[in-house]
């Protein structure tokens, strides 16, 4: 079975071929609150680093993310953290 952590993943490492990504999936930090399913993978935080985001602004570069996982964030995904930078 894939989980959302993996589709994320997979979107993301086939969008922008980054050279690090981390995903963490912080839902058991929500139980309760709006959008949290018992079975958790709801809420998530993504680090990602890829050259595709070089010479965006960091609004521009969340766009790119949201637009990359609008699938996931119209379903069962109900928060997404992200930070997304060009490499150093």
């Amino acid at each position: 079975m894939t989980t959302v952590k993996d589709k994320i993943a997979t979107r993301l490492t086939e969008r922008f071929a980054p050279v690090d990504l981390e995903i963490i999936d912080e839902s058991h930090l929500h139980a309760g609150h709006a959008g949290a399913r018992p079975e958790g993978e709801t809420h998530f935080r993504v680090r990602i680093v890829a050259s595709a985001f070089d010479g965006l602004s960091r609004l521009e570069r969340h766009r790119l993310v949201n637009e990359t996982l609008a699938e996931e964030l119209s379903g069962p995904v109900h928060a997404l953290a992200v930070r997304a930078d060009a490499p150093a």
